[in-house]
C-alpha cells in the first residue's frame, strides 16, 4: 500500500496561479460555519431570561475577553472581537478534519493556511504599533536597552525575533495538526494492511487506536487554537503599551 501525504488537487487562476483546491474550499466552508455559529450564539441574547446558547456565548466572550484584558489591560478591549474570531476560526479549522468524510482535511494541516493566519496577526501588530506610536516611536523598541551600546548589539537579535514571530506561529500550528493527520493515516494503513507478527495480529490490535487518535487530535486542535490566540495577545503587549513620558 502507498499513501500519498501532502498532495492537493489544484485550481489554476490567471493571476494567482495554482492553489490548493481542497484547502480553499474547506476554509470557506469553515468561514461560513464560523459566521453561522457566532451569529446563532449572538442572536440568543436573552430578552426575558437566560438560554443555553446565550450561556455558551457568555462563556466564550467572558473567557477570551478576560484573557485579553488581563494581559493587555484596558488597551486590550478593542481587540476582544478579533481574539474571539481568531480562536473560534482556528479551532474549527483544526477540528473539521476529524469528521469522517472523504477528502475532508483540516486546512491548518496546509502550511499556506497557517502562514496566512500568522501573517494576518503579524501585520495587525505592526499596524497597531505604528498607529499608536508612530513608525519611529514603535520600532525604536528593537534598539532600546540600557546602556545604549547594548541596544545596538542586541538590535540584530531583536529584529530577527520580530520577523521570526509569524514563522513560528505558522510552523507550530501546521506541524501539530499535520502530525495528527499523519498519525491517523498510519494507524488506518496498518489496519487495512492486515499485518501480523507471528501469532500477534498487529492490524487487529490497531483497530482500538483510531478513537484514541481522534480524541488526541481533538485535544491538540483545541490547545493549538488557544496557543495561537495567547501568543497573538502576547505580541500585542508592545504595540498597545502606554507611551512612556
Amino acid at each position: 500500500m502507498q499513501e500519498r501525504i501532502g498532495e492537493h488537487p489544484l485550481w489554476h487562476f490567471p493571476l494567482f496561479g495554482a492553489v490548493h483546491a481542497d484547502t480553499v474550499a474547506i476554509t470557506w466552508l469553515v468561514m461560513a460555519i464560523t459566521l453561522l455559529v457566532l451569529g446563532v450564539l449572538a442572536a440568543s441574547h436573552p430578552r426575558t431570561g437566560l438560554t443555553k446558547r446565550y450561556t455558551l456565548l457568555e462563556l466564550i466572550v467572558t473567557t477570551l475577553g478576560d484573557l485579553a484584558t488581563g494581559i493587555l489591560g484596558k488597551n486590550g478591549r478593542p481587540f476582544v472581537p478579533f481574539i474571539i474570531a481568531i480562536f473560534v476560526f482556528i479551532f474549527l479549522l483544526d477540528e473539521i478534519g476529524l469528521f469522517p468524510f472523504p477528502g475532508l482535511k483540516s486546512p491548518t494541516s496546509d502550511i499556506n493556511t497557517t502562514a496566512a493566519l500568522a501573517l494576518t496577526t503579524f501585520f495587525l501588530i505592526q499596524a497597531v504599533g505604528i498607529k499608536n506610536k508612530g513608525f519611529i516611536g514603535y520600532y525604536k523598541h528593537l534598539f532600546k536597552a540600557d546602556p545604549w551600546w547594548l541596544g545596538v548589539l542586541m538590535a540584530p537579535i531583536n529584529i530577527i525575533d520580530e520577523l521570526a514571530r509569524p514563522v513560528t506561529l505558522a510552523m507550530r500550528l501546521f506541524g501539530n495538526i499535520f502530525a495528527g493527520e499523519v498519525l491517523m493515516i498510519v494507524v488506518l494503513t496498518v489496519i487495512a494492511a492486515h499485518l501480523s507478527i507471528g501469532i500477534v495480529p498487529i492490524s487487529k490490535i490497531a483497530t482500538i487506536f483510531p478513537l484514541g487518535v481522534t480524541l488526541f487530535n481533538l485535544a491538540i486542535g483545541l490547545i493549538q487554537a488557544l496557543v495561537f490566540t495567547l501568543l497573538s495577545i502576547a505580541y500585542l503587549i508592545t504595540p498597545t503599551a502606554e507611551t512612556e513620558h
